[in-house]
């Protein structure tokens, strides 16, 4: 449920009532994604280059059940505009937003980036949920954000090593806690998700669905976990929401997002477990 690998840098932040997208964007797709934001209440804030926003396309067999990704590359991008955008981002936010970091970086970009960044954010007082996969991830958690979502097979190479069983998954999630991560959630597909604070690990049974399409189930979950944050909600509650807004929304076809009576409707089938 991470970032891919193709050139989607993104990042979101809720500051007070306002929920802000900042991008690096190009060309007439480029073009379009503020207008698409801003018609869902999103303001966007973007740096813009040369080249053109990729287009990424999704088949789905339904006979074979099977998902085919198929992604574009996107716009090289300098390291001046990466630090235009950390920039922007850093003079806008502030004590109490919530700031999401996901995607992978775009070509040009060095892997260090999203660690810098989440040093400069912490410095304004926002909460950092750091959402990327491989080196960008591996780098960015020595920064300490406060939330990172790895899935269980990149939590395995984060801590260079396998990890056959729920005790397993939990205790790799606890060190990472100890290295300064404030939470550590553990997508595990249909299964559900851990979720790691240095008070307690708790894992959420996601109920069973129909699975329509898992495109965007990651960033779904992701977005639950900064509402969450945003209205104060507690771990469990929290764990409750993003396990059932990930499982609305693989029920959904293509890049549907899925409705929140649909969210609402699975939230009392999230079975939560404490491990000891």
């Amino acid at each position: 449920m991470g970032g891919d690998q193709h050139g989607d840098h993104k990042v979101a932040a809720k500051l007070g009532e306002k929920s802000v997208a900042y991008a690096i964007l190009a060309g007439g797709t480029g073009e379009k994604i503020p207008r698409m934001l801003q018609s869902e209440g999103i303001d966007v804030e973007a740096i813009t280059v040369e080249g053109e926003t990729r287009t990424n396309l999704k088949v789905v067999d339904d006979v074979l059940g099977t998902n085919t990704d198929i992604n574009e590359p996107g716009p090289k991008t300098s390291a001046d505009d990466a630090n235009r955008l950390a920039r922007a981002i850093a003079a806008t936010v502030g004590e109490g937003d919530v700031v999401v970091v996901s995607g992978s970086l775009p070509q040009g970009i060095r892997a260090e980036y999203y660690a810098e960044l989440v040093v400069a954010l912490r410095h304004t007082g926002a909460k950092v949920f750091l959402d990327p996969d491989g080196d960008p991830l591996r780098i960015g958690i020595k920064a300490r954000p406060s939330l990172i979502k790895p899935n269980d097979d990149e939590l395995s190479h984060l801590v260079g090593r396998e990890l056959a069983s729920d005790a397993e998954v939990a205790e790799a999630a606890r060190q990472l806690v100890s290295g300064g991560v404030e939470e550590v959630v553990v997508s595990m597909g249909g299964r559900g998700a851990f979720f790691a604070t240095k008070d307690k690990v708790i894992l959420a049974k996601a109920p069973k669905v129909k699975v329509g399409s898992t495109v965007g189930a990651g960033d779904s979950v992701v977005a639950a976990l900064a509402l969450a944050e945003i209205r104060g909600m507690g771990l469990e509650d929290a764990a409750r929401l993003a396990v059932a807004t990930g499982s609305a929304n693989v029920m959904c076809s293509g890049t549907q997002a899925a409705e929140k009576s649909a969210v609402e409707a699975l939230m009392p089938g999230v079975q939560i477990e404490e491990l000891a």
